[in-house]
């Protein structure tokens, strides 16, 4: 598996796949972030297609862009706590998607269906990150 681009320092990736449940993607460096995202996601509005800022960094939540549903028929979400150097480019949850989607897109396509999560390393190794 490759990358379809690099992806920035501190990003955080939330999804959720066919048949495994959602779940922290890319942690942005950090062992569990979960404050992190709860903090940028607490004020952003429950829309589909959201984007806000929660300080320096953004909020940023979209449907799969290729319409993928999971096994009950829900369309599959992505959340991503944006770092600050990308947020600052991001004017709207749809300039946001245009942004971030293309770097992690290709990584997804190769998990999306798998009957398990993939493991934290099987996600390092397709961004080309240190474990």
């Amino acid at each position: 598996m490759s990358a379809t681009g690099d992806v920035p320092e501190g990003l955080i990736w939330a999804t959720r796949g066919r048949l495994w449940g959602f779940r922290f993607l890319l942690r942005g460096g950090m062992n569990d972030p979960l404050l992190e995202y709860e903090r940028v996601f607490g004020d952003l509005s429950e829309e589909p297609l959201a984007w806000g800022r929660g300080g320096a960094q953004g909020g940023l939540r979209f449907p799969d862009p290729r319409g993928r549903r999971d096994a009950a028929g829900r369309v599959i979400p992505h959340e991503f706590v944006v770092p600050s150097d990308v947020a600052d480019r991001v004017g709207s949850a749809a300039e946001g998607r245009d942004q971030v989607w293309p770097l992690v897109a290709g990584v997804y396509a190769n998990f999306w269906d798998a009957a398990e999560p993939p493991a934290d390393a099987d996600v390092c190794d397709a961004f080309r990150l240190d474990h």
